[in-house]
């Protein structure tokens, strides 16, 4: 049972099947910075990701999309002055990534100017920690037990 009112000038259309217009698949998640290029780095240096494509929309927002192993979502970063700074309020929302040595992982951010921000902290399916990445959005890694 639906919560959403019935629209009462929706076309009644014979063979209509509603599941055409279910959505298919999750393509990418964009997350709006301040500098592109620090926020960059990050996802290369840091978390390892692949850069795929990079272009400027056309109505003028710097686009860099990143891979992730295993994975056919796409995270979008998105640099777009002219709507003005990012201000990200605490726990918003946070990408989580699976890790395979969640320790070695902390070591290499650690390295690189990201230590944990929270965590490690076990849990019955593994271990998971927080670090902040450059804008302020949280990043979990996540090593499961084997």
């Amino acid at each position: 049972m639906s919560v959403l009112p019935k629209r009462h000038d929706a076309p009644n259309v014979d063979g209509f099947n509603p599941a055409m217009l279910m959505v298919k698949k999750l393509l990418h998640t964009r997350y709006r910075v301040n500098d592109l290029d620090k926020t960059v780095a990050f996802y290369k240096e840091v978390l390892g990701l692949e850069e795929v494509r990079r272009h400027k929309s056309p109505r003028g927002s710097e686009l860099v999309f990143f891979k992730t192993p295993n994975s056919d979502e796409l995270i979008e970063i998105c640099s777009f002055p002219g709507s003005g700074p990012v201000q990200l309020g605490p726990d918003v929302t946070h990408l989580a990534f699976e890790v395979e040595d969640l320790e070695k992982f902390a070591l290499h951010a650690a390295a690189c100017g990201y230590p944990l921000s929270d965590g490690p902290t076990e849990s019955s399916s593994g271990v998971f920690a927080f670090i902040d990445a450059p804008e302020g959005y949280e990043i979990e890694v996540i090593q499961y037990r084997k």
